[in-house]
């Protein structure tokens, strides 16, 4: 499962719809499930965000600071009220969970579409970038499925016209939120590391030949690989409430 996120991730993101059921399925607890699988897919964000350092290095060091704090206070937040969570309740709303980020990357580039609309229409809007920035944090620290897609829609909106831009935020962000996040899972203890350890090295070696699958697959067909996958896991979730 591990492998297959790491590539999916490096082809068309929805990772997290395999590695949070996987180990559901294998008898982890739901809330330490989650905590694990955002550890799992963590390092890739690093290979991401190196991916653009030309375009991050063009941008204000100032802006890029207070938003990497925003997104860290963000992350460590989400994170809080995961632990914090009964395990009862998040058992319950795990099923909305996945069904939500699912809905959420089926409609990614409908989203993308009307936020580029808006920006090119002179309709960004700026003043929400950081509240904004601090609420996807939150819900990314939280639970970590469709976070890319909330944080591109974001910059968009906010009067980022440029894709590689978009990009470069989107993936330091996650980094920053998603590190943050998993330090704090580690702290409390919330960490299944003989999974976790496994599951981020064949995730590692999955987003290494994901980049080499991403040049020969349709993104297309991915995409829908995924979307049949989060309704399936969804359904499956909803069956055991």
């Amino acid at each position: 499962a591990a492998f297959g996120a790491g590539a999916l991730n490096a082809i068309a993101g929805g990772g997290s719809f395999l590695t949070f059921p996987a180990l559901v399925f294998t008898g982890v607890p739901p809330i330490v499930a989650n905590a694990t699988s955002a550890l799992a897919v963590s390092p890739g964000y690093l290979g991401s965000t190196l991916g653009f350092k030309a375009e991050l290095r063009a941008l204000p060091a100032q802006r890029l600071r207070r938003e990497m704090l925003i997104a860290a206070t963000g992350g460590v937040v989400g994170a809080l009220l995961l632990l914090v969570t009964p395990a009862k309740l998040f058992t319950g709303i795990v099923p909305w969970l996945l069904l939500f980020a699912t809905v959420l990357f089926a409609a990614g580039p409908a989203l993308a579409r009307r936020a580029q609309a808006a920006s090119a229409g002179g309709h960004g809007l700026a003043r929400w970038r950081e509240p904004g920035l601090l609420a996807v944090a939150i819900y990314g620290g939280y639970f970590n499925g469709g976070l890319g897609i909330l944080l591109m829609a974001l910059y968009t909106v906010a009067g980022e016209s440029k894709l590689n831009t978009v990009n470069a935020l989107k993936n330091l962000n996650s980094l920053v939120l998603s590190w943050l996040s998993v330090a704090a899972f580690v702290l409390a203890g919330a960490i299944a590391w003989r999974e976790g350890v496994l599951m981020m090295l064949a995730a590692t070696a999955g987003g290494y030949v994901g980049a080499r699958w991403s040049k020969r697959l349709p993104v297309a067909w991915v995409r829908r690989g995924v979307i049949v996958t989060g309704l399936v896991m969804s359904a499956v979730f909803f069956s055991k409430m």
